[in-house]
């Protein structure tokens, strides 16, 4: 199994980090967590086309995490070489937001259609809405790739949902954005690594905008992610999604203040790191 960090980055623009985005390929499945800013071209990078996905699971509604589904539903549309399903997989809502979304690409549809005679109908979407009920549960089994989802706590954004992906013995949990939670320590118990959005409350507090330190009371801190980790029994904490954006050279000191408190590997994430499980 190898997780590619697609993307970094938080709402701040940033020269050099994508958004929420994370790449899990397992078996023969290739699977896209969350879809933010810049995603189709990190997935280039990372050697993967959108019409290579098997499914699409987003944690959450925030733009942040879904800004560009709209390039993965039209590229995967039309670089299939024959009409394949895209699968999208998210909380409660996430029909709605797919439905919103080919509504925005109806024009952009109906010219392609006009244009190109292989292209018989539109971009075939299919959304399972996840994660309403208070357990993890297995939401995908295919392959020997078994996809888990589980609550987790971003209120007032929710309902929000982690995902565990476990193929050949390993497994990987993808968080999102939250702050710990019972259902973030099931999802996590004893998994091979846990990506985790983090934020410096520290750091946080010290801008002087209300709307930014709003932050601190939906997000994990730095402390509360390796924390999760410790008490999980996982063995590695990937760091992504870092607030604010780091400044440079400063990994060295975010990583210092994890490992106070989580004693396992901890992997610094920048755009297009990669781990093997």
């Amino acid at each position: 199994m190898k997780v590619t960090l697609l993307g970094t980055g938080n709402p701040l623009p940033s020269p050099d980090r994508a958004g929420a985005a994370t790449l899990v390929q397992a078996g023969s499945r290739t699977l896209l967590v969350d879809a933010g800013r810049g995603v189709v071209l990190r997935l280039a990078a990372a050697g993967v086309l959108p019409m290579q996905l098997s499914a699409v699971l987003l944690t959450h509604l925030h733009s942040d995490h879904i800004c560009d589904l709209n390039d993965v539903v039209t590229t995967h549309w039309v670089m299939s070489p024959v009409t394949q399903p895209l699968q999208v997989l998210g909380p409660p809502g996430t029909a709605e937001v797919v439905t919103a979304m080919l509504a925005m690409l109806a024009p952009d549809i109906r010219y392609r259609l006009a244009h190109h005679d292989d292209l018989v109908a539109g971009p075939d979407v299919q959304v399972t809405e996840v994660g309403a009920g208070a357990t993890a549960g297995v939401v995908l089994d295919e392959d020997g790739v078994r996809v888990l989802v589980g609550p987790t706590d971003h209120r007032p954004v929710e309902p929000t949902v982690g995902y565990r992906i476990e193929h050949d013995g390993r497994s990987i949990v993808l968080a999102g954005d939250t702050v710990p939670c019972a259902g973030l320590d099931e999802l996590c118990r004893g998994a091979d690594a846990y990506v985790q959005t983090v934020l410096r409350d520290d750091l946080v507090a010290l801008v002087p905008a209300q709307r930014f330190q709003d932050t601190i009371d939906y997000h994990s801190s730095l402390v509360q992610a390796a924390q999760t980790a410790a008490r999980a029994g996982v063995r590695r904490l990937v760091l992504t999604h870092q607030i604010p954006t780091p400044a440079p050279g400063s990994s060295a000191e975010w990583l210092a203040i994890a490992a106070a408190h989580f004693d396992g590997e901890i992997v610094w994430g920048d755009d297009l790191v990669a781990i093997d499980l």
